[in-house]
């Protein structure tokens, strides 16, 4: 039985080394035609103030976005979990749902709604109020599955619960606060939707100019060079979180249902201020949407245009998932299975493309497709290489996450029993992890409909989904003929986010302890 355990880790390292490098192909573009330019080149563009600029602006907008996200996310997990908090479970649905909405819709809808609202402090409010869900999430389910004993025991010992909270329960959902805060901060890096509608000057918005409008190809490779970097600060400070001084116990035999915080006389007013934060996150955006959309004019061509971008979305979404995933179950196995440097690097080097503009990741592939893999250049396998190639770190955590939950003794037996390892990975180990990869898949599904600077690069000729036909309506002004594709790209984006949030329990129903 050992023997066959054995043998399974090479092949899952091969694999897993083989999905590191397709999440690695932007990296090895930016190296080669960087490197192209020649050192002067390189030099002239990097050493200036604008990249110092432009370096600041990014910085503070990530780090302003990251604390902001982490606030409202600690907080709302922790209200919508472990309190008595009227309508907690609609508040949970409401914390989740802005991960439907696109940031560069939220963007025009606020931009449209407010005069003048643009700039840094615009981008930021945006950027908060449609990314806080990715660390609302993992913290949500955090709280959900830590041992409500070890609080229990601080409030005995005298401690009060302010106390308890930051000593006691932040500590036990630290590791998930992190990896919450690096995915807002990866996004943030990335992102093109709210930093160009809203005009904030960040290295995103400085590449798509520098590609889009000064056809200088020199100076955007080094403004995406100088992001990777950036990217690879953040991972290194996020592992630093993981492994410094940390002390996550999990008495798993023992643990029990989350209980329910009184909150006294705060329960209105607490229920009131995340009301006013739906109402910002979620009710801006919808009401644009439906303002929009009754003025009636610069409608689309016909309901089948509109009908036709959903059927492509959903085809090539589906598509960019089933790769994304067949991808992310190797490493995630891996780490889970076989945790060790080697496996931890692999899982930290699936992020670094994730921090690149979709621009970035869709020109990599167009030279890659040209040059390497010509057969799927202008297909919709080429558009799903760059969905794996961006969305891999989603689907590798997921994996990861179910796996660590699922008794490896099951595949033991079966290998002792004569199945072979792809016959294990088929019949055992896949439906165990069936409910962890579902939910990313959600994920993963959810991120690819809503993608846009790699989707306008890598769709096959002629191809539009909702989300390039609402990014070519408003380009030009034409709101109300962007509204029903926004429309429809919102309510069809609302599914995922449900499902993520009834896998993470945060819709479960605990028990109430009455405390004043």
């Amino acid at each position: 039985m050992r023997k066959r355990a054995i043998r399974l880790r090479p092949v899952m390292l091969t694999m897993a080394v083989l999905a590191v490098a397709v999440a690695l192909l932007p990296v090895g573009y930016l190296a080669i035609r960087t490197a192209e330019a020649g050192w002067d080149k390189i030099a002239a563009e990097l050493f200036t103030v604008r990249i110092v600029r432009l370096a600041v602006t990014t910085v503070s907008l990530t780090a302003v976005v990251t604390a902001g996200c982490l606030v409202l996310a600690v907080g709302s997990a922790f209200l919508v979990v472990r309190s008595d908090l009227p309508a907690r479970r609609l508040f949970a649905v409401l914390a989740v749902l802005p991960l439907a909405i696109p940031t560069y819709v939220a963007g025009f809808a606020w931009r449209s709604t407010f005069d003048g609202f643009e700039g840094f402090w615009a981008a930021a409010l945006v950027l908060v109020l449609c990314s806080y869900p990715y660390a609302f999430l993992p913290v949500a389910a955090a709280l959900v599955n830590a041992d409500p004993a070890q609080e229990e025991v601080s409030l005995a010992l005298g401690r009060t619960p302010w106390q308890t909270f930051t000593g006691v329960t932040l500590g036990q959902i630290r590791p998930a606060i992190a990896g919450g805060g690096l995915l807002v901060a990866l996004y943030v890096l990335s992102d093109f939707g709210a930093v160009s509608t809203l005009r904030a000057d960040t290295f995103t918005r400085a590449v798509f100019v520098a590609f889009d409008l000064g056809f200088d190809r020199t100076g955007a490779l080094v403004l995406s060079t100088a992001l990777l970097l950036l990217a690879l600060v953040v991972l290194v400070a996020e592992n630093a979180t993981r492994t410094v001084g940390a002390r996550h116990a999990s008495l798993r035999g023992s643990r029990r249902p989350p209980t329910l915080i009184g909150l006294g006389r705060a329960r209105w007013p607490v229920a009131v201020l995340l009301t006013a934060t739906a109402c910002l996150s979620l009710g801006v955006t919808a009401v644009s949407l439906v303002r929009r959309f009754a003025e009636g004019v610069s409608r689309p061509r016909g309901w089948a245009e509109v009908a036709e971008a959903l059927g492509n979305s959903v085809v090539l979404s589906a598509a960019g998932t089933v790769l994304t995933m067949g991808l992310a179950l190797p490493i995630g196995l891996l780490v889970a299975r076989g945790p060790g440097r080697t496996a931890r690097l692999l899982d930290r080097l699936t992020y670094i493309s994730h921090a690149l503009p979709g621009l970035v990741v869709g020109l990599s592939l167009v030279f890659f497709g040209i040059n390497v893999a010509y057969p799927i250049y202008q297909t919709p396998w080429l558009l799903a290489l760059g969905y794996a190639a961006l969305f891999l770190p989603l689907g590798v955590a997921a994996t990861a996450a179910a796996a660590a939950q699922s008794p490896p003794v099951l595949e033991q037996v079966a290998a002792s029993l004569g199945r072979s390892p792809l016959t294990v990975l088929r019949t055992v180990t896949i439906p165990l992890l069936a409910p962890g990869l579902g939910a990313g898949a959600a994920l993963v599904f959810l991120a690819c409909m809503k993608e846009l600077p790699a989707t306008l690069l890598l769709r096959p000729t002629g191809t539009d989904t909702l989300a390039t036909s609402l990014w070519r309506s408003t380009s030009v002004a034409a709101y109300a003929a962007a509204a029903p594709y926004a429309g429809l790209l919102v309510a069809l984006s609302t599914i995922p986010p449900l499902v993520l949030a009834a896998r993470a329990g945060v819709l479960q129903k605990p028990r109430k302890r009455n405390r004043s």
